[in-house]
């Protein structure tokens, strides 16, 4: 069976949307119950300053309790070379640095066309080589590759070119964002097969947004077209503060049933993942938590975990 790696994104781009601040222990929490289930890939924190996003403040404390897990690939959020600094003495074995396709998205999210960005990038690479960490991985998080609610649609050949340059700059690896719900299946497809072109097994990972109800869908239809690496937030907790009206990330659970149901293999414990929804809703009380298998339950014919 192909395996799929899930990478949890509940602690960063979940709980970052949130007007509610989870407790440090509750987040700890949260990670070693999902690496109990069988959770390898976490996002757990945005090297941000705690008065933008008072949420990240614990972000090295939090990096530093994934650490404790063992196997487990710890990522992070750096936007600029202050935070890849804080990143790489926190100790994140992988940096992902948000680089927005639409010029209006990336201005409201970190100040800087796309191309400034990319040169920042290009800077957080050379920071990483000079430092001595090569085996850290530098992750371009290409958002809103698929459109943007600032500026709408967003050309194919702006990514293309926007995939040549951070490639130029040094990334280790691609990762799609459908940062604001706006993707369909068959515009994942064409989507992927023109950045594949380019970028070639470096385009390894996707992130889908559920605002529209599609997330599962372009989930398979990058799974079927070679990722090998989907992003999901527990519950589907999450959006962008930066684009209007993107509703939460994929829902962790509903991929995992869907995965394995298809003939991919991921490694989780289904029962146990479910249940660490209980973590959220102990700590964020008020804030709403999503998933249709959660809330239907297994069907009889599920098969148990190995």
């Amino acid at each position: 069976m192909t395996t799929i790696i899930i990478n949890e994104v509940g602690l960063r781009d979940g709980l970052q949307s949130l007007h509610s601040i989870m407790p440090t222990a509750d987040k700890q929490r949260w990670i070693d119950a999902a690496y109990a289930a069988g959770i390898r890939h976490m996002e757990v924190a945005s090297f941000v300053p705690a008065k933008l996003l008072p949420q990240m403040a614990d972000a090295a404390a939090v990096v530093a309790h994934a650490l404790t897990c063992p196997d487990l690939v710890v990522t992070v959020l750096a936007p600029n070379l202050r935070g890849v600094e804080n990143a790489l003495a926190a100790g994140a074995h992988r940096i992902i640095a948000p680089i927005s396709v639409s010029p209006a998205h990336s201005l409201a999210n970190v100040r800087r066309t796309p191309m400034e960005m990319v040169e920042e990038f290009a800077r957080m690479c050379e920071l990483r080589h000079q430092s001595g960490n090569s085996k850290v991985r530098m992750v371009a998080g290409m958002s809103v590759a698929f459109g943007c609610t600032r500026q709408g649609h967003v050309p194919l050949e702006d990514l293309c070119e926007l995939s040549r340059q951070v490639l130029e700059a040094g990334c280790d690896l691609i990762s799609l964002g459908d940062t604001t719900g706006y993707a369909t299946p068959g515009q994942v497809a064409q989507t992927l097969k023109a950045v594949q072109a380019i970028a070639g097994d470096k385009l390894q990972a996707a992130h889908f947004h559920d605002t529209r109800g599609l997330a599962l869908a372009n989930s398979l239809v990058a799974a079927q077209l070679g990722i090998r690496e989907l992003d999901a937030s527990l519950a589907g907790l999450g959006g962008c503060p930066f684009a209007p009206g993107a509703s939460g990330n994929t829902v962790t659970e509903d991929l995992v049933f869907m995965l394995n149901g298809s003939g991919y293999e991921t490694g989780i414990d289904l029962e146990k993942l479910i249940a660490v929804r209980d973590v959220l809703k102990q700590s964020l009380p008020d804030d709403p938590l999503y998933g249709y298998i959660a809330r239907a339950g297994l069907p009889l014919n599920y098969p148990p975990a190995r």
